[in-house]
């Protein structure tokens, strides 16, 4: 069984039978990296499923089918797929409470520690209520706290909710329910198999300035979004900033929300709107956060925004390009945002995270008109001149983002 709409010809690229690469003769599966591992029978095949532990079987291919195929896409598989998933679920919700755990006993940990060291800073003949007021008020503006909260809520608290909810999704599922999942599965699986040269160059020039800002030097003072030097006439900051990183956790969630953002950018809407969205989102963030914030700025997150922004009104406009679920993970992806920006405001730029969202949003309403087609927009002479603008823009800037941190 393969899932596609009708009539191949009316259905989105992801949903043909043509989307992924032709099979191999007999039976046999694919991993993530592309390899091919043959098998000898069908039943070898589905034993090699059931015994999946790391979603290590990609895709799989048989006799009847002409190209590749999701392992949910065999019928007679459903319930060693059902029995994989249920087997990675449990795995997956283990590991979480152990980072659930951890996490917060180093929380509770410095919590603890800042409380007692407060206390005692404060001289004896204070009532209790003030030093507990004093205390308190210490633990709540503490910088180090701060930090541990947010890395205990990405790294801890969202992968535990995001576990337990996948397995309990699994554990109510049965294997006729299997063939549901199909779409959403297809779909990402296609996009992840997609080229994004553009949006690896894009990442590649934050892996540069992130070089140069580990060799000696003040990178932030040389060109981070400095407000007075901006607004004394230095306006090159606007375009540098968006290049550099606060710290190494900052550099990679950054990384992970580019390639993704990125690639789906440069699939659905083409390459051209890549750098044009992220340098239009990226100094409308950075004028936000110049206007609304004092302390100085850097990342990537102003241009990231504007591609989420971007994605949530072009894939509304254009429906029937992607899965209805999967529209509702960029939904999540902004709450989260929002949840990670409330919780650590006093580190993170929120003027610069809403600004790019806003101006990300605009330009997909404004550039694409609403369509009813599953084909993609295609690109124009004047959409390849101003995206390689744009690009020229964004390479430039960050050779003078790396130039200026390894010369101060």
């Amino acid at each position: 069984m393969r899932f596609a709409a009708p009539d191949e010809d009316d259905a989105p690229v992801w949903a043909r039978a043509d989307a992924f690469p032709k099979a191999p003769q007999g039976w046999g599966w694919v991993d993530p990296k592309a390899r091919l591992f043959p098998c000898e029978s069908r039943e070898t095949l589905i034993e090699a499923i059931r015994a999946d532990r790391d979603a290590g079987v990609a895709m799989v291919w048989t006799p009847h089918h002409s190209h590749l195929i999701l392992p949910e896409e065999l019928p007679e598989a459903s319930a060693a797929v059902l029995t994989a998933r249920r087997r990675r679920a449990t795995d997956m919700m283990a590991e979480a409470i152990d980072r659930l755990r951890w996490f917060g006993l180093m929380l509770g940990g410095l919590s603890l520690y800042i409380l007692y060291q407060a206390w005692h800073l404060v001289p004896a003949h204070i009532p209790a209520s003030g030093r507990a007021w004093f205390a308190a008020k210490a633990l709540i503006t503490s910088p180090s706290i701060g930090i541990t909260l947010l890395m205990f809520l990405i790294f801890a608290f969202i992968p535990w909710y995001q576990a337990r909810k996948r397995i309990h999704e699994i554990m109510v599922s049965h294997p006729g329910e299997i063939g549901d999942l199909v779409p959403v599965l297809r779909f990402e699986t296609w996009l992840e198999w997609q080229k994004a040269p553009v949006t690896r160059l894009i990442l590649g020039l934050m892996v540069l300035v992130g070089i140069a800002q580990l060799l000696p030097g003040h990178s932030l003072e040389a060109a981070g979004l400095l407000k007075d030097r901006y607004h004394n006439g230095e306006w090159w900051r606007l375009f540098t900033a968006p290049f550099l990183h606060g710290h190494p956790l900052h550099f990679v969630m950054n990384a992970a929300a580019l390639l993704y953002l990125g690639r789906r950018i440069e699939v659905f809407a083409r390459w051209p709107h890549v750098p044009l969205v992220f340098l239009f989102a990226a100094c409308i963030g950075g004028e936000a956060s110049a206007r609304f914030l004092a302390a100085p700025s850097v990342g990537a997150s102003g241009g990231l925004m504007g591609w989420l922004g971007f994605l949530l009104v072009f894939e509304s406009l254009h429906h029937r390009l992607v899965p209805r679920s999967s529209r509702r993970r960029l939904l999540a992806g902004v709450a989260l945002t929002g949840l990670i920006g409330l919780v650590g405001y006093k580190f993170i730029d929120n003027a610069a995270h809403l600004g790019g969202l806003l101006a990300g949003m605009l330009y997909a309403a404004i550039v694409f008109p609403k369509s009813t087609s599953p084909m993609r927009p295609r690109t124009t002479i004047t959409d390849r001149v101003a995206g390689s603008i744009a690009l020229t823009v964004l390479v430039l800037a960050a050779l003078l983002a790396a130039f200026r941190s390894m010369a101060v």
